[in-house]
């Protein structure tokens, strides 16, 4: 039963349009995937997945699922070919047409949906700092990042207020999604419906509001704040961005791609004073198939003197040269390239770091792809260097749609492979996209799978 002062209060926004509104509440949500770039292509993801798939005509290699079944323990999952990701949470990355190269943080990231999807959009020459306050999501967000193949990310867990004691006039793009009453996922979660009330809506948007201030200085000037929430509320919406303009008259409010502008509202200038608000978008389940989402895309005045400054220095370990003997002997081994980059320790385990950002100096859970961990004279690979480089290793067991052998090593069995005259480590692959490692020895691939990802 949804909460009679929403009701009220969405009758009241919506006017006529209020029963579409009530009745697609009414119905199923709706499940979407994003086909990950790094790994496979969508028209040929299509050919081979279990349930039609139907494009948004939004956000690139958006797709809805047309049809029931679980997303989590198909093999495309497995591999990192797709990211599971509701239509209106895909939407908000189509309000920007971003660019190879760029530099992006995603001020509160988990689970992952935005920051993957800006990974895949920036592409291996681009860097993304990917932050959530959470240090238990922030473990969820790694490993993501690890299953899709991210080469050049880093995660922290901070609050943002230390990102802006850290980083200033940094990034091309920072991505705002901030926690909210969560209203646009009433049919989606009970729990979203059983937390609301006018209170948690007051507190989120009080909370939205330091963490919008917070980030507005991480922003390059000329470069983007994508502010978003998955809630209707004003005060959370179109309020909080009429605030932030006010206090900062360097950023302005920006049109969005046409492509989201068509399938979403206006926002709403409910006094009447900042025209602009109406170039925000809302997306409702009634115009697109979809849950709530609201989005606003503000700009930087690219006039400004402000040059990027970063306020700590590298907190890196760097490898020793035993070590590095160690790590290069390994990648001439196995690799038919080496990648490039610097090692530096991080946790227990060796890392490639391939972009050029200092690591800062506390609350890093990723700092770039973690190669593995150093046994003596020996490096074992993580599950995070198969995903990103298994694709340029000598050894590949390529397995395909319906061999039996997918099912087996997503559950941590050992399989067979052709290779009979070949030892050592191995990438399998699903379709082409790289599932995991494993190592070969007799006509067998001994399983390197992680026991936490493996399928029941």
């Amino acid at each position: 039963m949804l909460p009679e002062k929403f009701l009220i209060r969405m009758r009241q926004m919506l006017g006529d349009e209020y029963p579409a509104f009530e009745d697609a509440l009414s119905r199923p949500s709706v499940k979407g995937v994003r086909v990950n770039g790094f790994k496979c292509d969508g028209h040929e993801l299509k050919k081979i997945f279990p349930m039609p798939l139907t494009e948004t005509g939004y956000a690139e290699n958006g797709f809805i699922v047309e049809g029931d079944g679980g997303l989590g323990n198909l093999p495309e999952h497995h591999a990192g070919m797709i990211y599971s990701q509701d239509p209106g949470a895909m939407a908000t990355l189509s309000a920007i047409k971003l660019w190879e190269g760029a530099y992006v943080l995603d001020a509160c990231a988990a689970p992952g949906g935005k920051t993957t999807q800006a990974a895949d959009m920036i592409g291996a020459d681009g860097f993304i700092l990917s932050n959530e306050f959470v240090p238990k999501r922030a473990k969820v967000l790694v490993s993501n990042l690890e299953r899709m193949g991210a080469p050049s990310a880093m995660v922290t867990s901070m609050d943002t207020g230390e990102l802006r004691r850290l980083y200033r006039a940094v990034f091309d793009l920072v991505i705002c999604d901030a926690p909210c009453s969560g209203e646009g996922m009433f049919r989606k979660y009970d729990e979203a419906v059983e937390d609301w009330s006018e209170e948690n809506v007051a507190i989120s948007a009080k909370r939205q509001a330091e963490i919008l201030n917070n980030c507005a200085p991480l922003v390059k000037p000329g470069g983007y704040l994508l502010y978003s929430t998955c809630t209707y509320s004003q005060e959370e919406n179109e309020e909080n961005v009429r605030a932030f303009i006010s206090d900062h008259p360097d950023f302005s409010i920006a049109p969005v791609r046409e492509e989201l502008a068509r399938i979403t509202s206006d926002g709403i200038d409910v006094r009447g004073d900042m025209p602009a608000l109406r170039l925000t978008r809302r997306f409702y389940p009634h115009m697109s198939r979809g849950e709530g989402q609201y989005v606003a895309l503000l700009k930087k005045d690219g006039g400004c003197e402000e040059s990027p400054a970063l306020f700590y220095k590298d907190s890196s370990r760097p490898v020793s040269k035993k070590e590095t003997a160690v790590i290069e002997r390994f990648l001439k081994e196995n690799m038919k390239s080496i990648p490039v980059g610097r090692y530096v320790s991080v946790g227990d385990g060796i890392s490639l770091v391939s972009h050029g950002m200092p690591i800062p100096p506390h609350s890093v859970f990723m700092a770039g792809t973690m190669l593995g961990t150093l046994k003596g004279e020996n490096l074992i690979p993580h599950h995070h260097f198969f995903s990103v480089y298994g694709k340029d290793m000598k050894n590949r067991v390529m397995l395909k749609k319906g061999d039996p052998r997918v099912e087996k090593y997503l559950r941590g069995e050992e399989i067979d492979c052709d290779a009979e005259n070949v030892n050592g480590w191995c990438a399998v692959c699903y379709e082409g996209a790289v599932i995991g490692g494993g190592k070969i020895s007799g006509g067998k691939v001994k399983n390197h799978y992680p026991k936490g990802l493996r399928a029941h």
